[in-house]
């Protein structure tokens, strides 16, 4: 398991920060749950409304990027940029951070890491 520091989080909002600063968004969009905390981080660096649903022109964010599941349905959101901190494969439509090809779980540092074993276990099942 690849274990993520809130040091880590920090280094990664500067880097999103530094990228998207004085882009026009309408607002910023977490998915939950793992996008939430980005989120908000990113909502009050730049200074854009934290959106409960998504919209037209804003920046959607979440945590990683494995199988498209949860981003995918924000793919054709007009005017919008979709964004992840790790993605598992190389970006196609949407931006990333970081691009991990590793199978490894990633553990945010958010998540309980008492139950990131059992928390994989249950997401590749339900993958299958």
């Amino acid at each position: 398991m690849r274990l993520l520091s809130w040091h880590d989080f920090d280094r990664a909002v500067d880097t999103i920060t530094e990228r998207l600063n004085g882009r026009p968004f309408s607002g910023v969009h977490g998915l939950s749950r793992g996008g939430l905390v980005l989120a908000v981080s990113l909502s009050h660096r730049l200074e854009l409304p934290l959106l409960p649903a998504p919209q037209p022109g804003c920046l959607v964010v979440d945590d990683v990027y494995e199988t498209g599941r949860t981003l995918a349905p924000f793919r054709q959101l007009e005017g919008a940029e979709l964004l992840v901190w790790i993605s598992k494969v190389e970006p196609l439509w949407w931006q990333a951070l970081e691009v991990c090809v590793d199978p490894e779980w990633i553990v945010f540092p958010w998540e309980d890491t008492a139950r990131a074993a059992e928390e994989e276990r249950l997401y590749r099942v339900s993958r299958r």
